[in-house]
């Protein structure tokens, strides 16, 4: 009998295009070997773009979604990204504490790539207060970073404080800096654990963010420790954005499953 493989269960926002939200942690959840059990968070009608519009679902709906899968299936790894609104963060805070040995990843998303909201109100308190303290890792980008940790003078500092909130990795990545190469930071134990240099890409990407959280959610789930789930999500993620494709009139939209493309059908056969 096949052994099945290990469930990640994602709470995130729909996505038309299939580029970002949960269709992007389905792609990327299933192509490292996990089974995902997507949680809607939130409808939203968006495009390669921007976001056009959004509705929230009520915050029971997202726990009676969650609470279902939980207690049917042996979920190896939760992982957040849009969550709405406050209400929907603090539900999501409550199945974490109800499973507290699950490694929770949290993608602390606030808005498009293009800046359009995707929550009703500002999110940075709740998660500093709700799922900060709960989170094995956060994957911020730099500017993600420096909103959580407003008082933080260099992305250093807002690691440490992102630390002392009680994330106990964190994950900072450098696409939104002004450097030729792209350099992600690993944090732990109250200090740089890692720098890791990637090809800055000339495109910019739909979803990328989630696929990374997403692929960290996953490794982490195969039972990896955290230091080298992280490296073998980073480098994964790379190459769904070197593969990357343009579909519509705005960012491309990366490749999650680039490894097993095929282009002749009749192998297919």
């Amino acid at each position: 009998m096949r052994t099945a493989p290990p469930v990640v269960l994602v709470f995130g926002g729909s996505d038309p295009t299939g580029g970002a939200g949960l269709p992007a942690d389905i792609l990327a959840i299933a192509s490292m070997g996990c089974h995902p059990a997507p949680v809607v968070t939130a409808i939203t009608a968006q495009d390669t773009t921007g976001i056009k519009e959004f509705m929230s679902l009520p915050p029971e709906l997202v726990i009676a979604q969650a609470r279902a899968i939980l207690e049917d299936m042996p979920v190896a790894a939760l992982k957040t990204g849009m969550m709405g609104n406050s209400a929907i963060a603090s539900a999501i805070a409550s199945i974490a504490d109800d499973y507290p040995d699950i490694p929770l990843i949290v993608d602390p998303v606030a808005s498009s790539g293009r800046g359009d909201p995707l929550s009703e109100e500002p999110l940075d308190e709740a998660l500093r207060v709700l799922l900060l303290p709960r989170a094995l890792l956060l994957t911020p980008n730099s500017e993600e970073a420096r909103r959580l940790a407003p008082d933080a003078d260099t992305l250093d500092a807002c690691a440490q404080e992102l630390l002392s909130l009680g994330s106990e990795y964190v994950l900072i990545t450098g696409t939104h800096e002004r450097t030729p190469q792209v350099h992600h930071r690993l944090y732990g134990n109250k200090r740089l654990l890692d720098t890791f240099t990637f090809e800055r890409l000339p495109q910019t990407y739909h979803g990328s963010g989630c696929t990374l959280a997403a692929a960290c959610a996953a490794v982490l789930a195969h039972g990896l420790d955290p230091a080298n789930a992280i490296t073998q999500a980073l480098h994964y993620t790379w190459s769904t954005l070197k593969h990357g494709y343009r579909l519509g009139m705005g960012q491309h939209i990366p490749d999650r499953l680039y490894w097993g493309r095929v282009t002749d059908l009749s192998r297919l056969k």
